[in-house]
């Protein structure tokens, strides 16, 4: 059965789609099978993930609805080696369109039961606010991925996403609990995210990531061209990094 896990964080601008892009590429390229979840209506994953939003017949706002199946609406990133249940605009809609209906947190969770045992990885890229379309990410999700900036007020956020998380464990989804922190955009020049970083370790112990993602301009050229890092710059730093983290992730699955 496919291990589910969101990446999300309520701070914007964290890294959040980069890192669900370039995990499920690194984790295609150690040879798992993997589908990538885009539950940003923004569709930033999507087409980072080399799928054009805007061609898409259907994607996750359908299968929310309850209008298609996963494996109708999933579509296979080829370049990129992993399938992609893509989001668009619409998706904005089904905020207010699932206010009125059963079940409206577990919508995704009862979609994605379906098609758990065609993949190794599930992974959700979650909108950067607490609303219904991250709800139903975590209500699915046995854990989450928190990428987050050595930076002070990343520290401030990360207590919110805690309590949010222990909220959702005690009420909705009793799996669900913290895979790890992941410490994303590093300068070891900069003293301040130095002490942030040994603040964490400190902190949270084991559930920090040995893996670090050094700040890297070829993942951020990448999705100008529609493409994780991984695969547009393989020996890029950032993408050596990822495909070393997707190796952690699998080795940290097998002592879960």
């Amino acid at each position: 059965m496919a291990k589910i896990f969101c990446v999300a964080n309520q701070k914007g601008g964290v890294g959040k789609t980069t890192t669900t892009v370039n995990l499920a590429a690194g984790l295609a390229k150690v040879g798992q099978r993997v589908l990538m979840i885009d539950l940003d209506p923004q569709g930033n994953a999507t087409m980072g993930s080399g799928v054009d939003k805007r061609q898409l017949k259907l994607t996750v706002y359908d299968v929310l609805l309850e209008s298609a199946s996963v494996a109708e609406s999933r579509v296979k990133s080829e370049r990129c080696g992993y399938d992609v249940l893509g989001a668009n605009r619409e998706l904005a809609g089904a905020e207010v369109e699932l206010v009125e209906v059963e079940r409206r947190d577990k919508r995704l969770k009862q979609a994605v039961a379906e098609c758990e045992k065609d993949y190794d990885f599930i992974l959700i890229d979650c909108p950067p606010s607490l609303s219904m379309l991250t709800l139903n990410g975590l209500c699915c999700a046995h854990g989450v991925i928190v990428p987050m900036q050595c930076e002070y007020f990343a520290l401030e956020g990360l207590t919110d996403l805690v309590n949010t998380i222990k909220q959702v464990h005690a009420n909705l989804n009793k799996e669900l609990a913290i895979i790890g922190l992941l410490r994303v955009m590093f300068d070891p020049r900069i003293t301040l995210q130095q002490q942030v970083s040994d603040q964490l370790k400190s902190h949270f112990g084991d559930k920090v990531f040995n893996t670090v993602i050094p700040r890297n301009v070829r993942l951020a050229e990448a999705p100008s061209y529609g493409l994780p890092g991984v695969v547009f710059d393989p020996a890029a730093r950032g993408s050596v990094a990822y495909v070393e983290f997707a190796q952690e992730m699998v080795e940290r699955i097998k002592k879960m």
